[in-house]
């Protein structure tokens, strides 16, 4: 007996440590939102502390301790001591309903793994860690997100997990290698290849204007952080010494090269879709026909647009000759785009949705062809109509910079061009001064510098509507180009520090502690969204729910978001009865409930996260 204990002894001393004899951090967990992904070592580190006070979770009670512990994960050592902060000197923050209590740990720059503890109640937060590569996974999920959103292609191993597998959809009779136009089903003379692309969102179909959104966020990432794009994201391009990134965006550059085509007069088709809403999981079970919409001013003017911006991201990948192509293409759409310059898109014969802009959206197509068209070529015409017609955008006007499409698209357009060595100079301090007003207002920059959010990443009542993610996301872009066009220079860590608040909204600092990404425990979340409204990962399917099916949906897709405004009937609470923050339901139940206004991905959320995301991770 004697010997055993020397032994336990001698191994539970500093000079061997075993695991077993450390002390194991606490499992209860007290109401604190951190990101749940971590932070990077120069970050402001901020979780929020929680006292729900109306909601579906206002049964919780909770004071923080006067003095809270930052504790190291793997032998619980006290790190730093921290006090909380009362947000609003103890108010009650409408648009969560809680009451709460800033944490500020930012002093913590070591690496590693740690938690908050309160000693009172033996409890503690979610793990995270502090370290410069915090986001790399993150972004390679959300970056494999268009992998899985191609039309036409099989996802087989050894680039997927076997779970996700799935032959190449689309290919069949009547299907993307010959749609046919929907206002003359019966003509087999009107049969086009429109095969490729990404699907647009949770269905299957695919949107020119839509899907030119999401090829501007990525490919103006790309431009913006070229040193953070690797080649080793394991798709089927991977390797082939192009950046993984611009492999993926070139799969829906070709699909419009296509689209471009198939009109014969280089014009660009709208959509290619189902009639109705019909769709099979998984897709390449589905054998639903698809037909093509007509080419409008918007659709071919806004293809233009990111005809040269990713010509200028693949001439600076060193890739000339599909640079050359993209230019041709984009110059020919937008010479059919000036001549044609009031072509609407009616959408008849599909009940899908119609992706047809306004009239101001389409003038900001042009305006964005013209500004990356003259980027691209310094050819004076598209210097002239750009120059002409920028104070067309609203946001110059009224010194109000909006986060929605499709004014979000026209605004990194006329900022990209203030760049250029080209731009006439009252043009450029135009654009710049516009935008640093814009910025300053009280929904902004005047929203942080007086705490206005409890949460940290502020929006109006009105602007939480469908889709409120990408929104999130692109407020923290709208802070971010403030530093990438060194506007306002004084307050760039300020500004960094204000677009960080949305990025940790979107990965858990948010009343319902939920990281919007879909089935992400695994890759570091803690409570990761289980569903998604995807017609691949639909109710009932094996990829239905991430905790409960047999395969749970992919990982890394961002649904909309909170939604107040929902129009389905029969949910449950929440969302219904539920403060703006907590609106919110984890499922993907089709009609009366239409989850969909909650849980749908799409490419162009897709596309503003992995935009944020880049920043953090090309500067730590």
């Amino acid at each position: 007996m004697r010997l055993w204990w020397l032994l336990v002894l001698w191994l539970c001393v500093p000079h061997v440590v075993v695991a077993a004899c450390l002390p194991e951090p606490p499992t209860t967990l007290f109401p604190v939102v951190l990101n749940q992904f971590g932070y990077t070592t120069s970050a402001r580190k901020i979780a929020v502390a929680r006292d729900p006070q109306t909601g579906f979770d206002a049964a919780t009670n909770y004071t923080p301790s006067a003095s809270l512990e930052v504790r190291r994960r793997s032998d619980t050592a006290v790190m730093t001591t921290v006090t909380p902060t009362a947000w609003n000197g103890g108010a009650t923050h409408t648009q969560s309903g809680d009451k709460v209590w800033w944490v500020d740990f930012s002093a913590l720059t070591t690496p590693g793994t740690y938690y908050l503890f309160d000693p009172a109640l033996n409890a503690r937060s979610d793990f995270f860690v502090v370290s410069d590569t915090a986001y790399t996974m993150v972004l390679r999920h959300a970056l494999r997100m268009f992998y899985y959103q191609r039309s036409g292609f099989a996802k087989a191993a050894p680039f997927t997990d076997a779970k996700w597998a799935d032959g190449a959809a689309f290919l069949g009779t009547g299907q993307d290698t010959a749609a046919r136009s929907i206002v003359d089903q019966g003509n087999a003379g009107t049969a086009k290849d429109v095969r490729g692309g990404w699907f647009d969102a949770g269905d299957y179909n695919k949107y020119t204007v839509w899907a030119t959104y999401a090829l501007t966020d990525l490919l103006l990432a790309y431009l913006q952080y070229p040193s953070i794009w690797t080649d080793d994201l394991n798709i089927p391009e991977s390797g082939n010494g192009i950046p993984d990134l611009l492999d993926e965006a070139k799969w829906e550059l070709d699909w419009l090269l296509r689209m471009q085509t198939a009109t014969g007069n280089n014009s660009v088709l709208s959509k290619v879709a189902v009639t109705g809403t019909q769709a099979t999981s998984p897709p390449s079970a589905d054998t639903n026909a698809h037909y093509w919409g007509a080419a409008s001013t918007a659709s071919t003017a806004c293809t233009a647009s990111v005809f040269a911006l990713g010509a200028l991201a693949f001439a600076a990948a060193g890739q000339a000759s599909y640079a050359t192509t993209l230019t041709t293409a984009a110059e020919s759409a937008w010479t059919w785009a000036q001549a044609n310059n009031a072509v609407g898109y009616t959408n008849t014969g599909f009940g899908s949705a119609n992706p047809e802009p306004s009239t101001y959206g389409r003038a900001l197509c042009q305006i964005q062809a013209a500004a990356y068209l003259y980027a691209r070529t310094n050819t004076a015409a598209y210097k002239t109509y750009f120059e002409a017609n920028y104070t067309t955008l609203t946001a110059i006007g009224n010194t109000y910079w909006y986060s929605f499409p499709p004014d979000v698209y026209g605004q990194q357009a006329v900022l990209y061009y203030s760049a250029l060595a080209g731009a006439t100079p009252a043009v450029k301090t135009a654009i710049q001064n516009s935008k640093t007003s814009g910025i300053g207002g009280s929904e902004f920059y005047g929203a942080v510098t007086s705490a206005t959010d409890a949460y940290r990443a502020y929006l109006k009542d009105a602007d939480y509507v469908w889709g409120v993610n990408r929104n999130k996301a692109h407020i923290g872009l709208l802070f971010l180009d403030q530093v990438r066009y060194n506007l306002d220079s004084a307050n760039a860590t300020n500004y960094r520090y204000a677009a960080a608040g949305y990025l940790h909204y979107l990965l858990g600092v948010n009343p319902l502690g939920l990281v919007f990404l879909t089935n992400m425990n695994a890759y570091g979340a803690t409570r990761s969204a289980n569903e998604m409204a995807h017609a691949w990962a639909d109710n009932g399917t094996e990829w239905d729910n991430a905790l409960t099916s047999t395969k749970g949906p992919m990982p890394g897709f961002l649904t909309g978001g909170v939604n107040p405004v929902f129009t389905g009937t029969g949910l449950p609470t929440p969302p219904v009865g539920q403060p703006i923050l907590k609106a919110y339901v984890d499922g993907n139940t089709g009609t009366p409930q239409k989850m969909w206004e909650f849980t749908e991905p799409s490419i162009a959320y897709q596309a503003a996260l992995v935009h944020l995301l880049a920043h953090f991770v090309a500067n730590p």
